[in-house]
């Protein structure tokens, strides 16, 4: 990493308190030197965003899933189900407190959830302003 991407996460982490020394701090901590190294300009997450995101209707993706909601409903606190029944587990932090800390586990869910919501991989952005979003409910 180059000093600024350095400067640019530390930034970052210490904006975000309430995360200090978690699993998911970590994993936004990655995010955010990804985000940097793609965009100097970037300048943090956006838990808005990221709410627009979850509730945000694609054209691009499966039509079966044309929104994260079809499967996760529209309040992230409670289980959702998959199209074929299966329960999903909240997305939210405040219910489900050991989602988004290990990474590889966070990347293959954004991994086939972006393809089939979005069509498309999701950017380190994206991941960011989700779980940021996800981190205040």
């Amino acid at each position: 990493m180059t000093i600024r991407t350095l400067l640019a996460v530390s930034a970052f982490l210490a904006a975000t308190p309430a995360l200090a020394g978690s699993a998911q701090h970590a994993v936004l901590a990655r995010y955010a030197a990804e985000a940097k190294t793609a965009d100097p300009g970037f300048t943090g997450f956006s838990a808005e965003r990221g709410k627009a995101l979850f509730h945000a209707k694609f054209a691009t993706g499966k039509p079966d899933t044309p929104s994260c909601t079809t499967c996760h409903t529209e309040n992230p606190k409670q289980e959702g189900r998959t199209r074929a029944g299966k329960i999903v587990p909240p997305l939210a932090l405040s219910v489900k407190a050991d989602r988004y800390s290990d990474f590889a586990e966070t990347e293959k869910w954004f991994g086939r959830n972006c393809d089939s919501v979005i069509g498309r991989t999701c950017t380190p952005v994206e991941k960011g302003d989700f779980i940021s979003y996800m981190i205040t409910q």
